[in-house]
């Protein structure tokens, strides 16, 4: 397995869980945090019950799911599953499920003390919607009132820790490094006409940078759509979103 910066965080993160039942992580993109954690958490046996973590979109949602899946070797929907509205994977054998942030409100109004929920991690919590937010109160206040055992969790690549552990009862604070690469900005020789669709020129672009360029490659999109849309114009092996 691929040594990523978040491990070498993993051990006094998981003491600090396994003591306070609370945590802050604070973990730069890249390190692993949002893959690495929930095994690591399961593997411990931290957890009486299921882990969920909250994404903030549900591309991600997906997405961590699948490559938490791939690290166990099984499809999607057993150990680790998904749920984000209109859509599912998971399984009686599901013990990690990725969620969108609305989910958790949900199950909250249909069981107040989330039994069977063992863990509840809030990820890339620095986004701070609406959802999220209102999430991490109900489960303080389920820990509080009802569920002493109920840990959780608030990552984030940028988060402003001492707030949040402050609101969460002075919960510990544990900080992962980074990992950077040189990056070199190209510029265009000249603007897009304005004649030409956005995820024309995009995929137009990414063809181009294939060609001149070796190894992996990272576009970034406004939105789902544009993103399934540049996809089903690329004719590229190995494009996935």
């Amino acid at each position: 397995m691929e040594v990523l910066p978040i491990d070498e965080a993993l051990p006094d993160l998981l003491a600090a869980l396994r003591r306070e039942r609370q945590a802050v992580l604070q973990a730069p993109p890249g390190a692993g945090k949002t893959t690495r954690v929930p095994l690591a958490i399961l593997e411990a046996g931290l957890s009486d019950g299921h882990i969920v973590m909250l994404e903030p979109r549900r591309l991600a949602t997906r997405a961590a799911a699948a490559r938490m899946a791939e690290t166990l070797g099984e499809p999607v929907g057993q150990t680790v599953g998904y749920r984000i509205r209109g859509d599912a994977k998971i399984s009686r054998k599901t013990r990690i499920e990725v969620v969108t942030e609305g989910i958790l409100t949900r199950m909250i109004q249909s069981d107040p003390s989330l039994e069977g929920v063992g863990a509840v991690i809030f990820d890339e919590f620095l986004e701070r919607s609406l959802n999220a937010d209102l999430g991490l109160a109900l489960a303080i206040e389920i820990r509080e009132a009802l569920r002493d055992n109920l840990l959780l969790l608030a990552m984030s690549a940028t988060l402003d820790a001492a707030p949040v552990a402050a609101l969460m009862g002075n919960a510990p604070v544990i900080s992962s490094e980074g990992r950077s690469y040189p990056v070199e900005t190209i510029w265009l020789d000249r603007p897009v006409p304005k004649n030409v669709r956005f995820e024309t020129a995009m995929a137009d672009l990414i063809r181009s940078a294939a060609e001149k360029t070796e190894g992996g490659m990272l576009a970034f999109l406004p939105g789902e759509g544009e993103i399934r849309r540049v996809t089903t114009l690329l004719d590229l092996p190995g494009v996935t979103i």
